[in-house]
Parts: structure tokens; sequence; C-alpha cells
């Protein structure tokens, strides 16, 4: 499972990056990375066919550990995904904007 840190994923995201946040909904109704989905880890199954096969799909959550699971689980299922080390709590700390809404979805 590849994972990035928070300057990468920064500069992914500013060139079209597709993200994903798997935290619940109530945390990312809170704040959340701007562009990035919901699809809560809880319900990730239900969101596979919204993910794109062709590019990296890089998941965040909280800090670190979702994301880490999930993009594994994801690259077991094929996706080409990629963990964000630090999660929307580093992203918050670093000064970097959040949407705060559920207007969002991969699905």
């Amino acid at each position: 499972m590849r994972e990035v840190d928070l300057d990468v994923f920064a500069a992914e995201l500013a060139q079209g990056a597709f993200a994903i946040d798997v935290r619940e909904p109530d945390e990312y109704a809170a704040g959340h990375v701007p562009g990035a989905r919901t699809a809560p880890l809880s319900e990730l199954g239900a969101h596979l066919a919204a993910l794109p096969a062709d590019r990296p799909v890089y998941v965040i959550c909280a800090s670190g550990n979702r994301s880490a699971w999930a993009a594994e689980h994801l690259e077991n299922v094929g996706f080409q995904a990629v963990s964000v080390a630090g999660g929307t709590s580093g992203w918050v700390r670093g000064g970097h904007p959040v949407v705060r809404g559920t207007d969002t979805r991969a699905s």
C-alpha cells in the first residue's frame, strides 16, 4: 500500500487528484478536504462503482489509520489506492482549508 504525506497530497489535489474521505458522515460534515468525496469506511463497498479505475484514488481519514486500511483493501480489489498520512487532522494543523457540510459524495 502506497502512502503520501500531506504536502504531496496537496500538490496532487491541486492537479485534480481524486480523493475520498472514509470517515463517518458526521466527521465529514464537520470539516473535510475540499473536493474529497465521502465514502465512509463502513460503506466502502457501496462506493466502489464510483471510483476511477484508471488513476489513483487518494484515501484520507482523521489521522491515517482508517485510510491505510481502506487503501490496502482498495488495492486488493484492483484500484490504485494511496493513503494520506496525517489525515484531515494534519491537513487542518497545516493551515489548509476545509469545507463543512455533506454536499460531496462518491456515488
